[in-house]
């Protein structure tokens, strides 16, 4: 059987896993989650029900979305996302505290006591500013090829820059705009980007996995 796979398709936790799942030829059975009607068999498998969460044939349950990055790309890794891998651990730990912390601050302010969203915006800023010196400097932020840094990372700065598209246009962030454009034109984030119907119990399972005919490998 395989694995079966709980996703938000706008979700950027479960964006990067999907990417991951595609890129190394993993196949998964998705049930696409509603967040206002999460299912009983999600929930039983990962109390914190949050996705992504992958539930293998053996039971064993991934429930964090870089676990279900390094699980894919361990079996195969056909693009070197695991290269760096130290360098990449370092730059995902600055994304997922600081910057996601001020990314939420920015985007959903009204879930916070206290918060300036614009102060926030500027301190999101900096990092992607670091970036862009980052891609200037390499093409892709730990060399010439994306890395597993560029795949966990980018969703968020996605996510960063749909809250105010007009502002975050005008930025200077030269390499950074055509880095996030390069991701996001890419055949890997459309097939990642697919739409599926919530699942429900007993519904059958879309298989999502790669077609390598017609995926870039970027």
């Amino acid at each position: 059987m395989l694995p079966v796979f709980y996703s938000f398709r706008r979700c950027p936790y479960a964006m990067r896993a999907r990417m991951a799942l595609l890129i190394s030829e993993t196949p998964v059975r998705l049930r696409e989650v509603v967040l206002r009607d999460k299912p009983e068999e999600m929930i039983a498998a990962s109390p914190k029900a949050t996705v992504p969460v992958l539930v293998l044939d053996d039971g064993t349950v991934i429930d964090e979305s870089l676990a279900i990055m390094h699980w894919a790309l361990e079996r195969a890794d056909p693009c070197g996302w695991l290269e760096e891998q130290e360098a990449s651990a370092e730059l995902i730990a600055e994304a997922d505290s600081d910057f996601k912390d001020n990314l939420d601050r920015y985007k959903y302010p009204t879930r916070y006591d206290d918060v300036d969203p614009i102060a926030h915006r500027s301190a999101g800023l900096d990092f992607l500013l670091k970036l862009d010196k980052r891609i200037a400097d390499n093409g892709q932020l730990l060399g010439k090829q994306p890395r597993l840094a560029d795949h966990a990372i980018f969703p968020f700065v996605r996510q960063f820059a749909n809250n105010d598209r007009d502002w975050f246009d005008i930025q200077p962030l030269q390499m950074l705009h055509k880095w996030l454009d390069g991701h996001l034109g890419s055949a890997l984030f459309s097939t990642t980007m697919t739409k599926f119907p919530q699942w429900k119990t007993d519904d059958l399972e879309p298989v999502f996995a790669l077609e390598a005919a017609n995926m870039s490998m970027i």
